[in-house]
């Protein structure tokens, strides 16, 4: 029982160190880019996905404890060369947008109808880039009646 234990916890450390690097790469090279005002603690937690995390924890702890060592050490460093390769511009931009952009999509509140790309989809906000106007506005989730696709 103990060495099931054990390799669960280190299957859950590794895994949270590579989510680290993984989300500091995004939030240095897309959300700083773009200047949308949110903090890496909600980045982080708001784009979690327990399955996955929970299913690589499992594999990385029993990877890390009971396989041959070569091959482990091996294998965890291939993943966190992978998940810190983020910190590279164009590598963590594009990361960035395969998991947050959400391309060619229109809003519409009350007078206007904005048609664009949703850089990020925030709590209460979108960060969201106008095709009319070619700037990122901030749009309150609030206020949207519908969207168009």
């Amino acid at each position: 029982m103990s060495k099931i234990l054990q390799a669960l916890l280190a299957g859950t450390l590794f895994t949270f160190i590579l989510d680290f690097f993984l989300f500091l790469g995004i939030k240095l090279n897309y959300i700083d880019t773009y200047d949308i005002d949110v903090y890496y603690n909600i980045l982080f937690a708001d784009h979690q996905n327990i399955f996955l995390y929970g299913i690589l924890s499992f594999l990385f702890g029993f990877l890390i404890i009971y396989a041959n060592h070569k091959i482990s050490i091996s294998i965890a460093l291939f993943f966190a060369l992978l998940a810190s390769s983020t910190l590279i511009s164009p590598i963590g931009h594009k990361v960035g947008e395969l998991l947050l952009m959400q391309k060619n999509i229109s809003f519409h509140d009350d007078k206007y109808t904005y048609h664009g790309d949703v850089y990020y989809d925030g709590r209460k906000t979108l960060a969201f880039y106008d095709y009319e106007l070619k700037k990122v506005i901030i749009l309150q989730k609030n206020k949207l009646k519908e969207t168009i696709k």
